[in-house]
């Protein structure tokens, strides 16, 4: 499970979506339901992904933020004919719902339909 302990720290303070933005962008993106997302593409790349906040709400237990994410997917093998690579990325883009527990930092994660 990942836990969002910075962000849950900083809860409450005008640094919370710098923070909560800056550890959302370090999980590693096989962590994230991000095959789910794909559009374009048939695999996650492994390259960084991009998180941007739409909307942090907050319930009795949790600190709930809308994110989108941008994140290469892979198209294997279906490069142009004289391209040396096998290999071409495709940005994607999904939108993914955190919900941090209060008292644990423990979170959960949604990918929302859009």
């Amino acid at each position: 499970m990942i836990k969002l302990t910075k962000a849950l720290e900083a809860w409450g303070t005008q640094a919370f979506e710098s923070i909560l933005k800056d550890e959302l962008n370090k999980i590693r993106p096989d962590l994230l339901p991000l095959q789910q997302g794909l559009s374009q593409s048939s695999y996650v790349s492994d390259s960084n992904i991009n998180v941007q906040i739409h909307n942090i709400t907050e319930t009795a237990s949790d600190i709930c933020a809308k994110t989108g994410i941008f994140y290469a997917g892979i198209i294997a093998g279906s490069c142009c004919a004289d391209d040396p690579t096998v290999i071409c990325e495709e940005t994607e883009y999904c939108e993914v719902q955190f919900d941090i527990n209060k008292i644990t930092a423990d979170t959960t994660i949604a990918l929302l339909e859009t």
